[in-house]
């Protein structure tokens, strides 16, 4: 009979190939990594890696690897669909989100949810757009939270709200950029926020693998403009930051706007920044909830995205 141990164990040596990695990774000694794979290769009779360096894995090798995730992903939908069934009061929940979209959506929805079931053990994964899909392909995480649409294969998503990108402009750049022009500009731009009236101007982005990133991308590729980038980070609220002290033209989500990430909120903004709606189809968008296809969705998943739909 298999034993799921040395499957995992077989899986971890078949990621790293290198046995001390693994057995790091699985805090386990080297030794006792290797006599599970020597029982694994035993039970099923082939030879399961070249012992070359670093190591490879023989054909029997990377067909097992391809049937352990599978078995194992089975055993672990097996357990939580089982504890689903038999008594819904503990459990586990993973989450991937953003750091900055968490600071807003993660008030609204964790005190409702924690209230109602406080047994439910939560993770939270955060990370890129990128990240998450890829954790959540993986089955790092349960749920993701971001901007539709995803780009992870068989994903079924759950609308929750609107989201729109807004243009952030300094009053400091239009004073630079347009001097006697300012609130000419403002007005403009109010009517028409079109990123080629400001193609002389700095940016200040987000780095790739971000939504928010990809976005502006796209919007410059579609007005036909290079821009000029002065600075890229990880972290949205130091773009804007430095927006506010005039470095730069950024672009920000609405929904950061707001005091809890609900949209009845009164916005919250910046001195000296004026926030203009892009006349760019993709700059106006959904946020949803992402989720494996192909995984049991548990009940304290399913009640996560309920709560958390009724309360942004």
């Amino acid at each position: 009979m298999i034993n799921f141990l040395n499957l995992e164990y077989f899986l971890a040596v078949a990621e790293e190939l290198n046995i001390t990695r693994a057995a790091k990774r699985l805090y386990i000694s080297q030794q006792s990594l290797s006599s599970h794979i020597s029982n694994l290769e035993k039970e099923f009779d082939v030879q399961l890696f070249n012992r070359t360096m670093p190591l490879t894995l023989t054909y029997a090798g990377r067909a097992l690897k391809v049937r352990a995730k599978q078995m194992l992903d089975l055993k672990d939908e097996t357990y939580r669909e089982l504890a689903d069934i038999k008594d819904f009061t503990t459990g586990q929940l993973s989450i991937g989100i953003s750091h900055t979209r968490g600071r807003f959506l993660l008030p609204a929805i964790l005190p409702a949810y924690r209230e109602k079931f406080p047994n439910i053990e939560i993770h939270l994964v955060e990370g890129n757009s990128s990240e998450l899909s890829t954790a959540l392909i993986h089955g790092t995480i349960d749920l993701m939270i971001d901007l539709l649409p995803f780009k992870a294969d068989h994903v079924e998503t759950v609308p929750i709200c609107d989201e729109e990108i807004l243009l952030v402009v300094p009053d400091q750049i239009l004073d630079r950029y347009f001097p006697g022009r300012q609130e000419e500009m403002i007005k403009v731009l109010g009517e028409n926020a079109d990123v080629q009236l400001l193609k002389d101007c700095p940016y200040l982005l987000i780095n790739k693998g971000n939504r928010v990133r990809t976005i502006a991308d796209e919007i410059f590729e579609e007005a036909q403009l290079t821009p000029s980038i002065l600075l890229e980070t990880e972290n949205i609220e130091t773009v804007l930051a430095l927006a506010a002290k005039g470095m730069g033209i950024t672009f920000y989500p609405k929904m950061f706007m707001s005091g809890n990430g609900s949209n009845g909120d009164t916005p919250i903004k910046k001195t000296g920044l004026h926030y203009f709606s892009l006349n760019y189809r993709r700059s106006h968008g959904v946020l949803a909830f992402g989720r494996h296809k192909g995984r049991y969705l548990s009940r304290a998943t399913e009640e996560f995205i309920r709560i958390a739909r009724e309360s942004i």
